[in-house]
């Protein structure tokens, strides 16, 4: 069993060099790699017990792998007492605000809008958004706002104290998912801030109803997704290339940090706000198999993070997620 698990880690390893469209199927190990570092946990700390020289293939594996394994989970956070010349962003899934009345509360619109002016983030990007009565953003000068393929009941938006230069959707075709872009002047300089919600999947996140699926359509449904998303990021990542200034990528890639998609957009000269500042899990998805980080702030690697949290509120299937940032 030990054997087993520390080879499946070892081959997860390899996710973000196997292109979604050459080996989809392989592609969905993407999703099992925080329970395989938690396996592989285990049995190091088993055999450390037993004081076992068994030990060392575990030691060994989850050595190679230092960096997935920091992209569960993070010891310390840093301590910021400094926030001059930065900028706090945000970004949540908010789900419709509850619409459909997923959560057994008639208050979310207002307990979100609550949240935001109590946070004050500078630059908000918000998917699955919905034109409800009850939220109250008017805090913010500026915002961007563009439903996808005609739909009038999705949208990304972008919300931002400082103006707008520049603004656009990319418009991926076939699907209600999206990215959309602005360029923003902070002072004397300008950045390009993505808002992304690439391709979802499509399938419940409780485990009750998983067990329900049929397990070949599932591995199907999502191996399609992961191939959309594919073809979805090499568009954002080539509207990156060309873009003038340094680019802000946030939003909710419905993908993990040890996924082809997230390494090859992170690989753009952007870093991780949450490897770099944050605690703890980062959970930023309501899933009930592990703490899954799907949401993500992708800042310029020559920017210097100064936090990032995750708040752990049940106001969506998402959590909402901060990072401060000096450009």
């Amino acid at each position: 069993m030990n054997s087993f698990a520390a080879f499946a880690l070892l081959s997860s390893y390899l996710l973000p060099y196997v292109s979604p469209k050459m080996f989809p199927l392989l592609a969905v190990l993407s999703l099992a790699v925080p329970i395989l570092i938690v396996i592989n946990v285990l049995f190091l700390l088993y055999w450390a017990i037993l004081l076992s020289k068994r030990v060392i293939l575990s030691l060994v594996v989850l050595g190679l792998g230092i960096s997935h394994v920091s992209s569960l989970y993070k010891l310390s956070s840093k301590s910021v007492d400094e926030i001059q010349d930065s900028i706090l962003l945000m970004s949540y899934n908010v789900h419709v605000f509850n619409r459909f009345d997923w959560i057994d509360s008639k208050t979310i619109p207002q307990d979100i809008s609550k949240l935001v002016k109590e946070e004050s983030p500078d630059i908000f990007c918000v998917q699955e958004f919905y034109n409800n009565p009850d939220i109250d953003f008017d805090q913010y000068k500026y915002r961007y706002e563009h439903f996808n393929n005609g739909n009038r009941e999705l949208a990304l938006v972008i919300f931002s104290k400082y103006p707008f230069a520049n603004k656009g959707s990319l418009d991926f075709e076939k699907t209600n998912n999206n990215t959309i872009f602005a360029d923003i002047v902070i002072h004397s300089d300008t950045v390009r801030v993505y808002n992304v919600h690439l391709q979802s999947h499509g399938i419940k996140s409780e485990t009750d109803e998983l067990a329900k699926a049929d397990s070949q359509k599932l591995l199907k449904r999502i191996s399609v997704s992961f191939k959309k998303q594919q073809s979805q990021a090499e568009q954002l990542i080539a509207h990156m290339k060309s873009s003038p200034y340094r680019n802000i990528v946030m939003g909710d890639f419905n993908n993990t940090a040890y996924s082809y998609i997230y390494d090859k957009i992170k690989s753009e000269n952007l870093q991780d706000s949450f490897k770099k500042a944050g605690k703890g899990f980062g959970k930023t998805f309501k899933f009930e198999l592990f703490p899954a980080r799907i949401d993500f702030i992708l800042v310029p690697e020559e920017s210097e993070v100064l936090s990032f949290e995750s708040h752990n509120l049940e106001l969506s299937d998402h959590y909402p997620i901060f990072s401060r940032v000096k450009l």
